[in-house]
């Protein structure tokens, strides 16, 4: 009985495990360089931006805005005209004016159009700075 108790104990082999710690250890390890990898892969982009100081003042460049409705008129800072008398307000305006701003915002009922061709004019008046606003404003306003 000794021989075979000798024999079966030579011939046995050890039971495989799966240690868990290094596992664990190798997972955290991958999830630490790949949350640095990403924060390194942000860029961070800023303007550049003078701020004027306290004692400073500038005077804010004068805008005006051509309000469009849907009955074929148009509001020149909260003043009715007519849209075929807004290529002259605009050349007049831009003589006047050293940068001359426009914004263009039509009423709730306003149509693609009669915008459109406010737009050109103020293209063909030579105004650089314009606006379109999406938000739609109660005629006058």
């Amino acid at each position: 009985m000794l021989l075979r108790s000798s024999r079966f104990a030579a011939t046995a082999r050890p039971r495989a495990r799966v240690e868990i710690i290094p596992l664990i250890d190798v997972v955290f390890f991958l999830l630490a360089t790949f949350v640095l990898f990403t924060l390194s892969l942000n860029r961070v982009k800023v303007l550049p931006l003078i701020l004027p100081s306290s004692g400073e003042v500038r005077e804010k460049p004068e805008l005006v805005t051509i309000q469009v409705t849907d009955g074929g008129a148009a509001y020149w800072n909260r003043e009715l005209v007519e849209l075929n008398q807004i290529p002259g307000l605009l050349n007049h305006y831009k003589s006047q004016t050293d940068t001359p701003r426009v914004l263009i915002t039509g009423d709730e009922r306003a149509k693609f159009g009669p915008m459109i061709a406010v737009l050109d004019d103020v293209r063909r008046a030579g105004i650089t700075h314009y606006s379109v606003e999406t938000k739609a404003r109660r005629g006058g306003d």
